[in-house]
């Protein structure tokens, strides 16, 4: 008899301590592979993120500047990318056990997103390590997950607004970046990001097409959606300078792009 995809999406997501978030959602994911999980379970299940007691959380204005001239300016740019891979788990998990009802692909694709953000925070955490930190050492803010926050009750609206909105932002930051790492000489650091940059680019892309396919279920045109949503739920709007090349390639049409800095506050 299968075990219950939510209950183990649950446990996953609830999680505190960082090893053990990790081989729950390795675990989840070889268990959704080898059909293990029920996906039409209809139980009820409580979900609750769960961190570890570090990083501090502070608010997105009060968070430390990062130059990257100094090595403690890099682990503090890293140690703030390291977060939002570990959070991108945490929202992964929760994509798939919050919202019910929709084709068993949506749940194939953010057990498989939650699997490769594991491996990200792994392989930068790692890197962090060498540096002289771990995570946890710095403040972090909690902005992706407010959003999230506020998307609990319509599945489109979270598509929209974090994968689509939020992770989205990484594809624009991740290059100036790199150039920046580059600059200080920390070429292992940028070729990493190489790394996320192409899978994130897949994240965002499946989060376009999730919210794509809801917005044709719901007889909605998803560009003028898209642009209502992020006046209702007062989300910050795209700003430039956007990378194109990547937001093409997730789907984003070159006429949404010029559409939203155009209409921008």
């Amino acid at each position: 008899m299968s075990a219950s995809l939510y209950a183990a999406l649950a446990t996953a997501l609830a999680a505190t301590e960082i090893d053990e978030k990790i081989a729950l959602t390795v675990q989840l994911a070889a268990d959704w592979q080898a059909g293990r999980l029920d996906w039409l379970d209809a139980g009820p299940v409580e979900l609750v993120c769960g961190r570890p007691a570090k990083p501090e959380l502070v608010p997105p204005l009060r968070a430390p500047q990062r130059n990257t001239k100094s090595p403690e300016g890099r682990a503090r740019l890293l140690h703030a990318i390291v977060h939002i891979e570990f959070t991108a788990i945490n929202l992964a998990l929760d994509h798939a056990a919050r919202f019910r009802g929709l084709p068993q692909q949506y749940y194939a694709d953010w057990i498989g997103v939650a699997a490769e953000e594991a491996g990200h925070f792994n392989l930068l955490r790692q890197r962090l390590r060498e540096l002289g930190h771990d995570y946890g050492d710095f403040p972090a803010h909690a902005g992706l997950w407010h959003m999230a926050e506020k998307t609990t009750g319509d599945v489109l609206a979270r598509m929209a607004l974090v994968p689509r909105l939020l992770e989205a932002r990484g594809l624009d930051a991740t290059p100036p970046i790199q150039r920046k790492l580059e600059a200080a000489g920390d070429e292992t650091s940028a070729r990493l990001l190489d790394t996320i940059l192409r899978d994130e680019i897949g994240h965002v892309g499946l989060g376009d097409q999730w919210f794509r396919h809801l917005c044709k279920e719901r007889g909605l045109e998803p560009e003028i959606t898209y642009r209502q949503l992020l006046t209702d739920l007062e989300a910050p709007w795209p700003q430039a300078p956007l990378n194109e090349a990547a937001r093409l390639a997730a789907g984003f049409s070159s006429e949404e792009l010029s559409a939203l800095l155009a209409a921008r506050p």
